[in-house]
């Protein structure tokens, strides 16, 4: 039971601390007000968001740091008994944590703006969006670890277990490393992938025999977005290892073919000219690169190429499917012998009777 006379000798202290508190939570009120305001005025929408997400975390943390300071003045323990401290702690530091968090999450977003990932153009968005929520996740997980550390530590009997590991830690080390090599291994491979990019944000690649986008990259696996719609998961150590093929890792410009095969007969001239009027009403095309070649010759066929060119890889794909089909109906109405034919000709033996000979 507290006296009066405690009473009044703690009182400055309330008073003291209860000033504090408030001033922090007023003080930051108007900082997030203004910076909102801010955002408002520039169209910020990013800002502004980011802004009130951070606003409870930073009052979480104005509020546990007032107690740990009423409980770190001469005769705190009638502001701040000792367990409500020790809950402070934690609270404060898992506060700090979750602001941290937070905070990282604004900044990136804020310097993703100004990189738009849907342009066509978009190898430098790609890039920096890939470096940014690598580094994001690797930086969450170390304020998780460093927090949660802290957390342990701030317990006497943990710090006085930890004190007594100290001297195994060495070997206890090197079971865990043998223990999580893969996993470890794999996250490595993560920050990796990070720092030399050899797959970035939606590059189109083909991995284990699979056509797609790059949708996501972690610290221990790639999802690739398949065409049809599937999801592949590869872990982030199978990436390094194994060869795949990226078809946007310097540009999304990309090459397309159609193979038409024909008659002997066919006028190839004709095929060439009518490519150049098909690319030139065909939207897809970008038109770099116009080629039209006999590549190969087989028994029966003349195998016929068209090279064209498309901005990236989803439009190369459509282009390819319109230049196929009006080569198919040209040649259907303008050259009909010159599709595919087998032909056999049929001679009689020489020792075969004259018609007139043959009974009937």
């Amino acid at each position: 039971m507290i006296t009066l006379a405690e009473l009044v000798q703690i009182l400055p202290e309330f008073l003291t601390v209860s000033a504090v508190a408030v001033s922090g939570i007023w003080l930051t009120q108007i900082l997030l007000r203004t910076l909102r305001g801010y955002a408002d005025e520039a169209g910020e929408a990013v800002l502004r968001e980011g802004l009130t997400a951070l606003r409870t975390p930073l009052l979480a943390c104005l509020l546990w740091a007032t107690v740990v300071i009423a409980s770190s003045i001469p005769d705190g323990d009638y502001l701040a008994p000792e367990p409500l401290r020790r809950v402070a702690v934690v609270a404060l530091i898992a506060a700090a944590a979750w602001a941290c968090i937070r905070g990282s999450r604004v900044a990136m977003q804020l310097i993703l703006t100004d990189f738009d990932v849907s342009q066509k153009d978009n190898l430098v968005s790609r890039k920096m969006a890939t470096q940014l929520r690598v580094l994001h996740r690797i930086f969450v997980t170390v304020v998780i670890i460093v927090a949660g550390a802290m957390i342990l530590m701030s317990f006497d009997s943990v710090k006085r277990i930890g004190l007594s590991l100290l001297a195994s830690a060495g070997v206890a080390g090197i079971v865990i490393g043998l223990a999580a090599q893969k996993v470890l291994g794999n996250v490595l491979a993560g920050i990796q992938l990070a720092i030399a990019q050899p797959i970035r944000l939606d590059d189109v690649v083909i991995m284990e025999g699979e056509w797609g986008w790059i949708e996501e990259i972690t610290l221990t696996y790639v999802v690739v977005r398949i065409w049809d719609k599937r999801r592949l998961i590869v872990p982030s150590s199978c990436v390094l290892e194994k060869p795949f093929q990226n078809w946007t890792r310097t540009s999304a410009e990309i090459l397309g073919t159609v193979f038409i095969y024909c008659d002997y007969t066919v006028d190839v001239t004709a095929i060439r000219a009518e490519v150049g009027k098909i690319l030139e009403r065909c939207p897809h095309w970008d038109g770099q690169v116009n080629n039209t070649q006999v590549t190969n010759a087989t028994a029966q066929t003349l195998e016929v190429r068209v090279l064209m060119s498309a901005a990236d890889s989803p439009t190369a794909w459509n282009l390819r499917v319109f230049v196929r089909e009006e080569i198919v109906k040209f040649l259907q109405h303008e050259f009909p012998e010159a599709l595919p034919r087998t032909r056999v000709e049929l001679k009689s033996p020489d020792h075969a009777f004259p018609p007139e000979s043959i009974p009937i």
